[in-house]
């Protein structure tokens, strides 16, 4: 790259970062306005107030509405960062400033009516649309199209994060996914255990300031026999999702293929309506879940934790079936940071000589549950620097990640999503 095209890339950078940086905050305020205005406030305080049929009716109109915006603008659905890029070179995507604001507005009514997909997805795709219309007005070379994108994805997810550095590898992840997926979880495993050992003899430079700079060994020995905990609802996950995708494409859309759009309103406000009835934390994105776990602001039984774990599979399951736009990324955190609070409760009552913390397994649960599924193993480390600054959230993690991901491998082949339409 020439100085004239470096140049060119660096103004091109900042001006896609500050217009990602205005969508997202637009975005993120409508999506809570949104929330707020359906449910007549908060919707964890006010669900339980508001009559049941109505319940059914907002996420049953308001999926309605988004599947007929995909019909009027395919751009609207939700995809990757590699396959936004593979389409529009293929030129099989063409993004407008009005596809643009269709997304902003589809995704923030699949989220705030209570379907349980996140909003870094979209972040993600919005960045991405950004940058492919600055690609465009800056007349970048198409070889550089891959990279422009991930700029704009990463600018994305770092604002709706609120975290730079989960923005950054989550868009090199992007980039370099063939190296990431086959090496960088024996990176981490090499780096944090030899870190662990060294950190027992060794002083490092500490700013004695910030917290969590000293790992408590026994939430090592607690991660160890979480092991089996985590990569059980992992497969639990797997499987339950797939066999019902299966069933509902297989027994419904296939069968009636001309009402689909129908279809896929009735099952996904059926669905959603009947979860919120039962339990308002089982829906939505679970951004919410995840901050009241890692933060130790909701105290939950066993069996309850379970039915909401099931539910929140169900919930992710449907809302990708209804075509709800919104991505997985924090969803999947919520079901693993649910995984990992109970494990921590349930192993404080059978090892009462050795207590953990709840909220730190929530924080590893989170972190492993979408880096797994996900194929994300620097994003699932940054993760769990970024929300806790804690090494004894992080090197578990590290540590973990790699086991975790070999075991489920066994059985699943897990992959990023390819891109294609729902037929």
């Amino acid at each position: 790259m020439d100085k004239s095209l470096k140049l060119t890339f660096i103004l091109f950078t900042l001006i896609t970062g500050i217009i990602t940086g205005i969508f997202i905050v637009i975005y993120g305020l409508l999506t809570k306005f949104l929330s707020y205005l359906l449910f007549w406030g908060d919707p964890f305080e006010s669900i339980e107030h508001l009559p049941w049929w109505y319940l059914y009716l907002i996420p049953t109109v308001s999926i309605l509405i988004v599947n007929y915006m995909i019909s009027k603008d395919e751009s609207v659905k939700e995809y990757g960062v590699a396959e936004i890029a593979q389409a529009v070179e293929e030129n099989r995507l063409v993004f407008t400033w009005k596809s643009l604001f269709n997304k902003i507005v589809a995704s923030a009514l699949s989220l705030s009516s209570g379907f349980a997909v996140g909003n870094e997805g979209p972040s993600a795709a919005i960045g991405a649309m950004v940058a492919d219309k600055f690609h465009e007005f800056f007349k970048l070379p198409k070889k550089l199209l891959k990279v422009s994108l991930s700029v704009g994805a990463s600018g994305g997810i770092a604002a709706i994060f609120v975290s730079p550095i989960t923005g950054i590898m989550f868009a090199i992840e992007n980039i370099a996914y063939e190296f990431v997926r086959d090496f960088a979880g024996y990176l981490i495993l090499s780096s944090v255990t030899a870190f662990s050992v060294a950190l027992y003899f060794l002083e490092p430079l500490i700013f004695n300031y910030s917290a969590g700079k000293f790992i408590e060994y026994r939430n090592i020995f607690a991660g160890i026999l979480f092991i089996p905990v985590i990569t059980f609802f992992i497969y639990f996950y797997l499987i339950l999702k797939d066999k019902l995708l299966e069933f509902l494409n297989k027994f419904l859309t296939s069968r009636f293929l001309k009402y689909k759009n129908y279809i896929f309103a009735l099952i996904g406000g059926g669905v959603i309506g009947t979860i919120l009835l039962i339990s308002p934390y089982a829906a939505f994105s679970g951004h919410e879940l995840v901050n009241f776990l890692i933060n130790d602001k909701l105290h939950l039984a066993y069996s309850v934790i379970f039915v909401i774990i099931v539910l929140r599979i169900i919930a992710t399951a449907v809302s990708i079936y209804a075509n709800a736009v919104g991505g997985i990324f924090i969803a999947l955190m919520s079901i693993g940071a649910l995984v990992g609070y109970g494990y921590a409760e349930m192993f404080n009552t059978f090892f009462s000589n050795i207590t953990i913390e709840p909220f730190y397994f929530a924080a590893i649960g989170a972190a492993l549950f979408m880096g797994v599924n996900m194929k994300l193993p620097l994003t699932a480390l940054v993760v769990a620097l970024e929300i806790t600054y804690d090494y004894n959230v992080i090197v578990p993690t590290g540590i973990l990640y790699i086991i975790v991901s070999f075991l489920v491998t066994l059985t699943f082949d897990i992959h990023k999503m390819i891109f294609k339409g729902k037929k």
